[in-house]
């Protein structure tokens, strides 16, 4: 039974509302996980007594600060807020934290970026191991949502993980992002789908509600779980309908292979 997690971001929102509100109105469509970005600018303890009262999980947030970590010079001060990042995990039960590489930095070189990229998530696995949180480097598509950004490439992501080698950090694989960057999900992932500690879905175009646009996300999910994947899946969607029954849908048309 495939499990979904409700990006709480988008889903479930109402102009104006109280953040922690999101998470009983999931439940009560009968999500059993959610997730978040930021969690620095939201009302932990609310979060917490919403988390306790419907005994929803959460999936996962964001490691911050969200700084380049395409800059050595940024590591110390990237660490620093992932020890309290994993702490606010832990406090929520979620086991992933979400690590953006940053902007490709023109003033340094590809190598020592990348180089600078593993260092971080290197020394950050030695705060990770044995807290039962780990880490995972999103890459992200540059044709559309993020110009700019370092890491656009699934198998460079890859790779980097390989090249810090240890268990606590892996990647989010968001298909989106991928489909987006034309990325073809059996090639890029191979025989590592292991090194994969999360998922996001949305559709293209508008990065909307799967099955509102063109990429195949069900055939590609079937060979992620046929090939062991057994993580959630991220719903990080911009619903163009907001309603419960929607989101619902969503999920019939995602788990329905089982």
């Amino acid at each position: 039974m495939r499990q979904f997690s409700a990006c709480i971001e988008w889903l479930f929102a109402r102009d104006g509302d109280v953040f922690a509100d999101r998470i009983g109105r999931a439940h009560a469509a009968g999500l059993d996980a959610v997730e978040f970005w930021h969690w620095t600018n939201k009302d932990l303890n609310a979060i917490a007594a919403a988390v306790a009262e419907t005994g929803i999980a959460v999936s996962g947030m964001v490691a911050e600060p969200m700084i380049a970590l395409t800059n050595l010079a940024n590591k110390e001060a990237w660490l620093k807020g992932l020890r309290e990042s994993v702490a606010v995990a832990q406090r929520l039960g979620a086991p992933v934290l979400i690590a953006q590489a940053g902007d490709d930095l023109p003033e340094f070189s590809r190598a020592e970026q990348r180089a600078a990229i593993v260092a971080a998530l290197s020394a950050g696995a030695d705060i990770l191991e044995g807290s039962g949180v780990r880490l995972g480097l999103e890459p992200l598509n540059t044709r559309i949502d993020h110009v700019g950004y370092y890491l656009s490439s699934t198998a460079e992501g890859l790779d980097i993980v390989d090249e810090v080698g240890r268990p606590e950090v892996g990647i989010v694989y968001d298909l989106y992002h991928s489909a987006v960057m034309g990325e073809n999900t059996q090639q890029v992932i191979g025989d590592r789908i292991d090194r994969i500690v999360h998922l996001h879905v949305a559709d293209h175009p508008g990065r909307n509600d799967p099955g509102t646009g063109h990429i195949d996300l069900a055939e590609r999910l079937d060979w992620l779980f046929a090939g062991g994947y057994r993580g959630r899946i991220g719903l990080e969607y911009k619903p163009a309908a907001s309603d419960a029954a929607a989101v619902r849908a969503v999920i019939t048309s995602l788990g329905a292979r089982g």
